[in-house]
């Protein structure tokens, strides 16, 4: 999977947090007790101690993965699985909706670099989590769902919640494939050895994983006996290209001046391809999960492209063309390119991935050098090759547009979007260390094109699935596994359909939201006025999202003019306990699309209301 690459950060498979790589990889016994065995880890089972259940099995596995957090639902057909769990060392957090829990385990991941945990019952328990499991696979994290299933006997049977291939198609939920890079149903204690085995080498490969162990509910408590689980030796070895690969980059990006095109998968290499952009003078994009990696600050940042992108990039490919662009960790799929040919230069790609597939997928008429290799590792190898560029023959790049903000009328109601996202660069981006999210939609473009960072791993939105409800839902495990604020830029249409404002005030999680309430689907709202279609509508009643709030036991502060704003989220930022920022935002005010719009001309795509519907263009290529 594209842009899921972790690097040599990867999430380690330990029985403690952030300790080093054990030589041997088993499960407890039982409890860690120091008093009994000295402080020692004992082999997993042996003739002196007694046998354990499969539930308490697993829940040690699961420890021993690095796992430190479970996001889900309870249930009864999981009782057993949740209580063991619970008496674990792993943090158990008992979610509102399933697949709240789901992207808030994602964007765990993407927080702390560790595996995390998503359960759920039978039945619909399993269902209302596939949305952000899809997400999960699509973002590369490092995901396993615990589920359960209907036990063998009672299969066919009708059985309350029945999960079996009598009630749900297997394929795809209960094997591996697109959904998951693996999928079984546990039958008995024997298979735990090798799923141990499959997990333990997957955490410690670079790239996604998501897994889903189906557990049926009387497996759940037959016990474990005479089974060892094998001491594993996972050492983790960074993915690097051969030599004729490096060979053939240097000649390529030799042989004239070349971009870097900066995606999501090379977050950890961000040191590395500063130093590479200054000792090359190559101009540097990014696409929008790939924003701060390179600092936006630094005069070689030309821009963001696609959703929500800058029209700067475009400016410098018809400007100041390059002769190649090296790619680094993007698919280039159409939330970052629109498969825009303004942004193919003359020689073609080189083209930097984990995933042997990805290069040349996007475009597949362009000339396209792939490959495969830790991002990381890669960099470091042409800055050691690399010639220094002249520094007298660089030339003055483009920059991202600043626009102005016009002074407020005499009554500064409402809120118009780019205000508010001034505000957040100075108090949030600025003046905090906060995870920020921005959920699709609206959210998403006003926040890509104005928010500006310096820093990787500060900026999160999801470009694979773009689900309603990701970063409200998914800013809680950013907090909670980052340990400090995190900040979701969201609609209101998100907050109504999949919040979990009771989550983080039963765990004191210092999640906040920032509410862009305009009671309507905007980004829907906007698109449909574009096309020229009529009838539809995308509107929502008004609502008040900080009487909800305080109602769940948040604090919570409505924002109806720009001069409050400020001292709004100063207050949220001072804030000890979950906190939203309901924002009564300017509905008319466009979102920028100025750079989509021109991508989308060089392709040909008009936005006249007949030739747009013909077309059939959906609402983010508008």
């Amino acid at each position: 999977m594209s842009q899921n690459y972790t690097g040599s950060n990867s999430p380690l498979i330990t029985t403690e947090p952030y300790k080093e790589l054990p030589a041997n990889i088993y499960l407890e016994s039982s409890r860690h007790d120091e008093s009994e065995n000295n402080g020692g880890v004992q082999p997993f089972l042996n003739d002196e101690t007694p046998p354990i259940s499969v539930a308490d099995a697993i829940a040690q596995m699961l420890e021993n993965l690095g796992v430190g957090y479970a996001f889900g639902v309870a249930g009864g057909a999981m009782a057993s699985l949740w209580g063991a769990l619970s008496n674990s060392s792993i943090e158990v957090l008992n979610f509102r909706h399933e697949a709240g829990a789901a992207f808030a385990a994602t964007e765990a991941y993407f927080a702390n670099n560790r595996p995390s945990v998503v359960f759920t019952t039978a039945g619909p328990g399993i269902t209302n989590a596939l949305t952000g499991l899809f997400a999960a696979r699509g973002e590369g994290a490092k995901v396993i769902l615990l589920s359960a299933c209907t036990s063998a006997p009672q299969r066919g049977r009708w059985a309350i919640q029945e999960t079996s291939t009598y009630t749900l198609p297997s394929g795809g939920i209960f094997t591996s494939g697109a959904l998951f890079n693996y999928a079984i149903t546990i039958e008995s204690a024997a298979q735990l050895p090798q799923i141990f085995r499959k997990l333990a080498l997957a955490m410690a490969q670079p790239g996604g994983f998501v897994a889903h162990l189906s557990i049926p509910t009387a497996v759940q408590t037959s016990l474990v006996e005479d089974i060892a689980l094998p001491q594993l030796d996972v050492t983790q070895f960074p993915m690097t290209a051969s030599k004729e690969a490096i060979a053939k980059s240097v000649e390529l990006l030799s042989s004239g001046p070349f971009a870097i095109w900066v995606g999501f998968g090379a977050r950890d290499a961000a040191a590395e391809i500063l130093q590479l952009a200054e000792k090359t003078g190559a101009a540097v994009i990014c696409s929008p999960r790939g924003k701060g990696i390179f600092p936006e600050d630094h005069p070689q940042f030309v821009g963001v492209t696609g959703l929500g992108g800058h029209t700067s990039v475009l400016t410098y490919m018809e400007e100041q063309p390059p002769l190649r662009t090296l790619v680094l960790g993007t698919r280039l799929g159409e939330p970052t390119s629109f498969w825009s040919s303004a942004l193919v230069p003359k020689g073609g790609f080189v083209h930097v991935d984990i995933d042997p597939e990805v290069p040349g997928v996007a475009y597949p008429h362009v000339e396209t050098f792939g490959v495969r290799s830790d991002i990381k590792a890669f960099v470091e190898e042409l800055l050691q090759q690399l010639p220094d560029a002249p520094h007298s023959t660089t030339l003055s790049l483009p920059r991202p547009e600043r626009k102005a903000i016009e002074p407020a009328l005499d009554v500064d109601y409402p809120v118009r979007p780019e205000v508010l996202m001034a505000a957040i660069q100075k108090i949030v981006v600025e003046g905090s260390d906060a995870i920020v999210m921005a959920e699709c939609g609206n959210s998403f473009t006003w926040s890509t094109h104005l928010l500006q960072f310096a820093q990787a791993n500060r900026y999160r939105v999801s470009t694979g699935v773009g689900a309603m409800g990701h970063a409200v839902t998914g800013v809680l495990g950013a907090a909670l596994a980052n340990n400090s604020k995190a900040v979701g830029i969201v609609g209101d249409g998100a907050m109504l359909m999949n919040n979990e404002i009771s989550t983080a005030v039963k765990y004191k999680i210092p999640a906040i939201w920032i509410v862009l309430n305009d009671a309507r689907y905007n980004m829907c709202h906007q698109g449909m006025k574009i096309l020229g279609l009529k009838g539809a509508d995308a509107t929502l009643p008004p609502t008040n999202f900080a009487m909800i709030a305080r109602g769940m036991g948040a604090e919570a502060i409505v924002v109806v003019r720009e001069s409050d704003i400020e001292a709004a989220l100063e207050q949220a930022i001072a804030s000890a306990v979950p906190f939203l920022i309901d924002v009564v935002i300017d509905a008319d005010r466009p979102a920028p699309s100025g750079a989509r719009n021109k991508s989308l001309a060089a392709q040909g795509i008009k936005s006249s209301p007949a030739k747009s519907a013909a077309k059939q263009v959906s609402f983010p290529m508008v």
